[in-house]
């Protein structure tokens, strides 16, 4: 089954999250990913509001797992730590 990255994400030092964007787009990609939403238009209708919403499509949880703990995105990922406030989670689809 497929599976849904969801990230949301307050960002708080636009220059050190744009290093993270620029490097953890081709680790999402490497590992199957797909962004099907990224920043774009939203209503917050529960729960705390982020201003930045990031929904990206993978195979399977697995390869989004994989994806969060690759040399890569662990590589990019310290880029956003420090950058920013985020929530991130994998949702395993029902395709």
């Amino acid at each position: 089954m497929g599976a849904l990255w969801i990230a949301h994400v307050t960002v708080t030092d636009a220059d050190a999250y744009g290093k993270y964007a620029k490097l953890a787009g081709p680790a999402i990609a490497k590992h199957g990913g797909e962004f099907i939403a990224r920043g774009g238009k939203f209503v917050q209708l529960e729960g705390k509001e982020r201003p930045r919403n990031v929904v990206a499509k993978f195979p399977s949880v697995d390869a989004a797992v994989d994806c969060y703990n690759s040399p890569e995105y662990q590589e990019a990922l310290n880029h956003a730590r420090g950058a920013s406030e985020r929530e991130l989670m994998v949702v395993e689809t029902s395709d």
